[in-house]
């Protein structure tokens, strides 16, 4: 088990480092998104992610809500192709924050 961490990379810039699991998340790290109340555009690089489940992807739909709710454009890159699947099919393809391409500098939108 490799531990979550979230790294600020400054400017709305995040990377998650580690395991997304059930073993590695918390509630803690649901509401960890509150740190970037002040900003308005947040890009998460998800590149450094070892392992993830169903725990991971339901973290990134917590913060998806989180960030509408506070009219916070929210972008994933480089998601991990084992969350990607999980999103195909729990039928959150279709929403744009599971459509970026791994390499892509740009991330999506609301």
């Amino acid at each position: 088990m490799s531990k979550l961490n979230i790294i600020n990379q400054g400017v709305g810039h995040f990377i998650i480092d580690g395991d997304l699991t059930f073993s590695t998340i918390d509630k803690q790290t649901a509401k960890s998104f509150a740190f970037s109340k002040t900003a308005k555009h947040i890009n998460i690089d998800l590149s450094r992610v070892s392992r993830t489940d169903s725990a991971g992807l339901a973290l990134m739909i917590e913060w998806i809500r989180y960030a509408r709710d506070h009219k916070i454009q929210l972008g994933f890159k480089n998601i991990p192709e084992q969350l990607l699947n999980l999103a195909r099919l729990s039928g959150f393809d279709i929403s744009n924050h599971f459509t970026s391409q791994p390499d892509s500098p740009e991330f999506t939108d609301l």
